[in-house]
């Protein structure tokens, strides 16, 4: 409806020209001065366009995070910096992925192994 006005218009003022033409009234011109939602309306289209904005700014998180973990392990593994197990790399994307996307402050997990000397 926002898009189209002319033709709202156009539909508004044939409309209001069938009711007063019996009173000999001629409406040369109608125009929409305000347009809003119903209260109940807004409020869903709000809720709707917040929530697209948070799944495009997640994606983007995501895929920031996603190219972070990237250079991370490569630059490990390529730097020597210690050796990754599967197990290990699994961990390492586990935990920087979390510590990325996370909303809230996060804390690292050290993993102690028993069995080390």
């Amino acid at each position: 409806m926002r898009g189209d006005l002319d033709v709202v218009a156009d539909s508004l003022g044939e409309t209001i020209q069938e009711h007063v033409a019996l009173a000999g009234i001629e409406i040369i011109q109608a125009r929409i001065a305000h347009l809003a939602y119903a209260p109940e309306i807004a409020s869903a289209m709000l809720r709707r366009q917040q929530a697209a904005a948070v799944v495009a700014a997640r994606t983007q998180i995501v895929e920031g995070a996603v190219g972070m973990v990237r250079l991370a392990v490569e630059q490990i593994e390529r730097d020597g910096i210690v050796r990754l197990g599967d197990s290990d790399r699994v961990r390492l994307v586990s935990n920087l992925m979390t510590v990325l996307v996370s909303d809230s402050e996060t804390h690292p997990v050290i993993s102690v192994d028993k069995g080390a000397s």
